[in-house]
């Protein structure tokens, strides 16, 4: 292989990189330099198979690991750069940061600032809340191909929809412009300060969770808006069958908000997705409503995984 600057780990145990804390090994773990090392590492291998991982916050690996090496980008693609109301940031910089950034140079990104994640993340799941969404801010998205080739994108080639966006097949995102409208920077940061309460009233944020662990089943359109009024939330399809504060063993539905999977300490991720299955199950028998995961499970089971 070409010489890398990078760290490449063989058989890297991903528990410790995931938000819920489960998961078993991935075939090896890859951490560039930069994007030019990223681009070398993608074309010395076209045949090894690749996940993109950010910072495990929406992830369930499973308890078999991934027959994979992960692509784990770091220190090398945090950058914010802010220029007016555009904003620069590398896929690795995390959502509140860039919120909080963008917020003191008086841009209005403030949508980002209770979204966990980074900014690549955010881009490929088309993340929004409080009515804003990642399809009205970017600008432009650069990304490095599976052959290594760099590559820019406009907004309109993404095809953003809910919760989705269409990227080229193994690429990895290195970094997103953004423009944010302008605000004063005290009256932006007054607003994360009021969105920062109430999402610590309202959600788990101090248990072992992924975030929302399904999208809401009804009431968006095609390119990602929320209609705000609409009453087919997950959380509350999930508290009317009767599953608010649901276990098993260890995982646990939140008694706090009904539709963040929480692992109360020893969870696996088998049970984890296989509290998961059984809500979706229950769900659709009381309402009729069909729950999808936005939690992305990946990997191989291990060996109490439940029946599909």
């Amino acid at each position: 292989m070409t010489e890398l600057r990078g760290t490449l780990t063989e058989n890297r145990t991903l528990a410790d990189l995931t938000w819920l804390r489960v998961g078993g090994p991935a075939d090896a773990l890859y951490q560039p330099a930069d994007a030019e090392d990223l681009a070398a590492f993608l074309r010395a291998d076209p045949a090894r198979e690749i996940f993109v991982m950010g910072v495990g916050s929406n992830l369930i690996v499973r308890d078999g690991g991934i027959r994979a090496t992960v692509i784990r980008l770091g220190r090398g693609f945090n950058g914010i750069e802010i220029d007016g109301t555009t904003v620069r940031a590398g896929a690795a910089a995390l959502d509140a940061h860039v919120a909080r950034k963008a917020a003191a140079a008086g841009v209005d990104l403030t949508f980002l600032r209770t979204i966990p994640g980074s900014i690549g993340g955010a881009v490929a799941m088309n993340a929004g809340c409080y009515g804003s969404y990642m399809a009205d801010v970017v600008r432009e998205v650069e990304l490095i191909t599976r052959e290594g080739e760099t590559l820019r994108l406009a907004p309109e080639d993404l095809n953003f929809r809910y919760r989705q966006s269409d990227l080229p097949a193994g690429a990895v995102i290195t970094a997103v412009t953004l423009e944010g409208a302008p605000g004063d920077p005290a009256t932006l940061e007054a607003r994360m300060t009021e969105q920062l309460a109430k999402r610590d009233a309202t959600q788990p944020t101090k248990d072992r969770t992924a975030g929302s662990t399904f999208r809401n089943p009804a009431g968006f359109s095609s390119t990602g808006r929320a209609d705000d009024t609409h009453e087919a939330k997950a959380w509350a399809v999930i508290d009317a069958a009767g599953l608010r504060g649901a276990m098993r063993g260890a995982a646990q539905m939140s008694p706090k908000h009904p539709n963040f999977l929480v692992n109360t300490g020893t969870a696996t991720a088998a049970e984890l997705e296989s509290l998961g299955e059984e809500v979706r199950k229950k769900v659709f028998q009381a309402t009729g409503h069909s729950l999808h995961w936005e939690v992305i499970r990946i990997g191989t089971p291990g060996r109490s995984h439940p029946e599909k």
